[in-house]
């Protein structure tokens, strides 16, 4: 079974309060590396929405097939400074099947 995962976030003022460069040297120490580790079960998609929605910088998409994945994927970004500091805040999440109304 397909599953798509819609996460919807905030930058925090911590988040904008970095140089890009940092920005980009935390993603790349403390992201990169969970990424890849799921990677064969949770694709993952970054979108910037900033410049079109007031409550919502930015959206995750996540693809899998399996939601212990996916949710043992989110714990593990949840232990990192990005929700401890925190540097975003998460608004909502979507979780939705693909072409679910045809397995009814």
């Amino acid at each position: 079974m397909k599953y798509t995962v819609f996460v919807l976030y905030q930058a925090l003022p911590a988040w904008l309060a970095l140089s890009r460069p940092q920005r980009e040297a935390f993603f790349d120490r403390k992201a990169t590396p969970i990424f890849t580790k799921y990677e064969k079960d949770v694709q993952v998609r970054l979108f910037d929405a900033e410049a079109f929605h007031a409550h919502i910088s930015d959206v995750m998409v996540i693809l899998c097939n399996d939601l212990n994945a996916y949710y043992f994927f989110m714990e593990a970004l949840r232990d990192t400074e990005l929700f401890s500091k925190p540097y975003i805040e998460l608004k909502e999440v979507i979780i939705s099947r693909e072409n679910g109304f045809r397995d009814s």
